[in-house]
């Protein structure tokens, strides 16, 4: 496999505010919706500019949330998001108490249903033979009608996946989980891979994206040594690439999304790709990828 940036640019608002935090990127009514993990909306990105976009209500009514104002403990921390039939489904990670809530838009435009997970991902943790506080799911597409929904390990913990059938998960059943995957993904410097977004190929396979974050918890924000591209098949890691610096730095991709669907003539992948900066004063990143697979 190949890897190469073809484009990058930074991400604002037409007010110029920055979008920030972003963790997730997929196609939203002729647009790209981008998903910012500490904040109750969302940025639209369309041909006319880029609009936020509500998909939670506030939270002791707040919108952004982070460290510095106190209110880390209170954001839903929305981490995938993936295209369902009708319209997008975005899920919180489940690591915090606060983070256990979804939404599903609709492409008509009406406003969003709001998910409550929390039974969702207590059998998703029961299933993955993880503590419920170790809990940290990113990262999620569709894959033969199931939505393949990954957790992305830390502090030592091995990354992996569930497949949930998507009735029964925007219903917030128990019985949820149709089938669990082990991802063994290597150490970059000391530090384990772990993925943090997915996107269906043809054929069964799955293309993720990983960062090697040191941290300690499902919770806290790490020195982030590398990023990496794999191709997963039903065995495991069929192939693995790191991702290019960009300007001299590591950028931690949170959000991937194919340009195109399925797999062009040679192999060749363009895909969109969304990097959380870990600073809510900093504009997130848009990276346009080519991938020879």
């Amino acid at each position: 496999m190949r890897v190469q940036v073809r484009t990058s640019s930074v991400l604002r608002f037409d007010d110029g505010e920055p979008v920030r935090a972003a963790s997730a990127v997929v196609r939203h009514r002729g647009g790209w919706l981008v998903v910012q993990d500490d904040a109750t909306h969302a940025a639209w990105w369309h041909r006319a500019g880029v609009d936020r976009l509500r998909v939670l209500p506030p939270v002791d009514g707040l919108d952004l949330f982070d460290e510095a104002s106190g209110t880390k403990h209170l954001k839903p921390d929305l981490e995938a998001a993936c295209a369902v039939p009708g319209g997008v489904l975005l899920l919180g990670s489940g690591s915090t108490p606060a983070r256990t809530r979804g939404a599903l838009l609709l492409e008509d435009g009406s406003a969003p249903q709001v998910l409550d997970l929390a039974v969702v991902q207590d059998a998703v943790a029961e299933a993955l033979g993880l503590p419920r506080d170790q809990l940290n799911l990113e990262g999620a597409c569709l894959v033969g009608g199931a939505v393949r929904w990954f957790q992305r390990g830390s502090g030592g913990r091995a990354s992996g996946s569930v497949d949930l059938q998507l009735a029964a998960l925007l219903q917030g059943r128990p019985e949820v989980v149709a089938s669990v995957q082990r991802l063994e993904l290597p150490l970059v410097d000391g530090v384990a891979l772990a993925v943090t977004d997915a996107v269906a190929l043809p054929g069964g396979l799955v293309l993720v994206s990983a960062t090697a974050e040191d941290t300690p918890n499902a919770v806290d924000d790490g020195l982030v040594v590398a990023t990496a591209l794999a191709v997963l098949d039903a065995d495991g890691v069929r192939d693995l690439k790191r991702l290019p610096e960009v300007d001299g730095a590591v950028r931690k991709v949170e959000g991937l999304a194919l340009e195109s669907s399925g797999v062009p003539a040679g192999g060749v992948l363009r895909l969109l790709a969304v990097v959380d900066a870990d600073d809510p004063d900093q504009p997130s990143q848009a990276l346009r990828l080519e991938v020879s697979l």
